[in-house]
């Protein structure tokens, strides 16, 4: 007999609504500007259960916006553009658009009005470009723009047996942002069958993506027909987005636990929140429920450590404070390295790392001191102790630990992973001592 449930779960993804977006502009082709409309736009319909097939980016050029448009309207059940809305006679959108689906543009005296009433209260004359803004396609629904001078539009168009629903809506990204959040989603929302969707973003530090998907094992197994996985690495760890796409939320919740369940259980330490919580919020909240204290020294990182730990609100609770012993004479004279030692191993060593954070967690009066000291290149590396050689430490009352990280010559990049690394070395004190890490 055929499983009913695979049958209902496939149906439903079969029949997930298509989505293509359409940003316009040359500055996005020359990349003066970054194409955050895109992901956001991408992100916001996923969370209500549209799948983007596809984005696509032109320039103000009216013939290859037509082209995209009409490949566009041939796959998708939805189709958005984002640009080209402005008063400069390189804004062509609402032109290509009123010429494509075969309409005139006319003047919208009502808008109109209430951009030439919001330009007065601030004792302006609106500029009479700005007229071409209010000029809309014959039978599209305006949607209003509360924060900027380009209103949008909407329509149904197509047939009856598939119908396309079109958005236009401004490219400046806070316009755009307020425009689908408040207007378009409701619109899609209305006119679509949409699935209840769910998402649960596991974060992991300290491990791989390659390792952290081999100690997961066979995870695919587990996610059945509603359950999506994605890995998202980065240089501050492998985030593991669960997604699912069900037919009730309580349904979709139970698959959700189900599978955070098995790959919590796999991950193990490498897991710190289901919550979206930061590195250093988990930090944070072990320090705060263990009455914990903590103290920086640090060298390669420049005062990083510090500046995250202190990005929590209350870190005051629990940070002591640091010194940036970016010198051999500051790691000496304010931290309390020995010259001895410096002289024999180096300043990028093990011993040297060890000295830096049990001697600032004595200076300060903290319960624990960590310290991190290396080579981030891109030069100044040698055939010992090449470019990406950084040692991190962590001292408190009866241990001490130090760890060797192999980073790579990118110097931007092997801060951020030195300092993401220190972090996770507390982190995992911790645990290992007791405290509950996983929120």
């Amino acid at each position: 007999m055929a499983d009913k449930s695979s049958d209902v779960a496939s149906a439903m993804i079969s029949a997930m609504i298509r989505a293509e977006v359409i940003t316009i502009g040359d500055e996005l082709l020359i990349g003066q500007t970054i194409n955050t409309n895109a992901s956001w736009i991408g992100e916001a319909l996923g969370l209500i259960g549209v799948d983007v097939r596809r984005v696509t980016v032109v320039g103000d050029d009216a013939v290859e916006m037509t082209r995209s448009l009409d490949a566009a309207m041939k796959e998708a059940q939805l189709v958005i553009l984002t640009g080209g809305l402005g008063p400069t006679h390189d804004d062509v959108t609402r032109d290509v658009v009123a010429a494509y689906f075969k309409t005139e543009l006319v003047f919208d005296d009502r808008f109109f009005n209430i951009v030439r009433e919001r330009f007065e209260r601030r004792g302006r004359t609106v500029p009479e470009s700005n007229r071409t803004q209010a000029m809309i396609p014959v039978g599209f629904d305006v949607m209003p723009n509360p924060i900027g001078t380009a209103p949008g539009f909407w329509k149904r168009v197509g047939t009856l047996k598939k119908p396309v629903y079109v958005a236009v809506v401004p490219g400046v990204p806070r316009e755009m942002k307020r425009m689908v959040t408040e207007q378009v989603v409701p619109r899609v929302r209305d006119v679509f069958d949409l699935p209840v969707i769910q998402h649960r973003m596991i974060h992991t530090s300290g491990i791989g993506e390659s390792h952290l998907q081999d100690l997961l094992e066979n995870v695919t197994g587990q996610l059945g027909d509603y359950v999506r996985l994605a890995y998202l690495p980065s240089l501050e760890g492998v985030k593991l987005r669960l997604s699912v796409r069900s037919r009730t939320p309580e349904h979709a919740a139970k698959e959700l636990d189900r599978v955070t369940g098995y790959i919590l259980e796999r991950a193990g330490r490498f897991a710190f929140t289901t919550v979206g919580e930061s590195l250093e919020g988990a930090v944070g909240r072990l320090l705060r429920s263990s009455g914990t204290s903590v103290a920086v020294a640090e060298s390669c990182t420049g005062g990083r450590i510090l500046d995250r730990l202190t990005d929590i609100p209350g870190a005051s609770a629990y940070v002591r404070g640091g010194v940036v012993a970016y010198s051999n004479d500051v790691k000496v004279e304010a931290v309390g390295v020995d010259r001895e030692t410096l002289a024999e191993y180096g300043a990028v060593s093990e011993a040297v790392a060890l000295k830096m954070a049990q001697g600032i967690r004595q200076r300060l009066g903290a319960d624990v001191g960590l310290s991190a000291t290396g080579i981030l290149g891109p030069t100044g590396g040698t055939t010992d102790k090449p470019v990406g050689t950084v040692w991190i430490a962590l001292s408190r009352d009866g241990m001490e630990r130090a760890e060797l990280c192999k980073l790579g010559t990118d110097r931007e990049s092997n801060k951020r992973r030195a300092v993401t690394a220190v972090l996770n070395l507390l982190r995992l004190d911790l645990a290992e001592r007791g405290f509950a890490d996983l929120s």
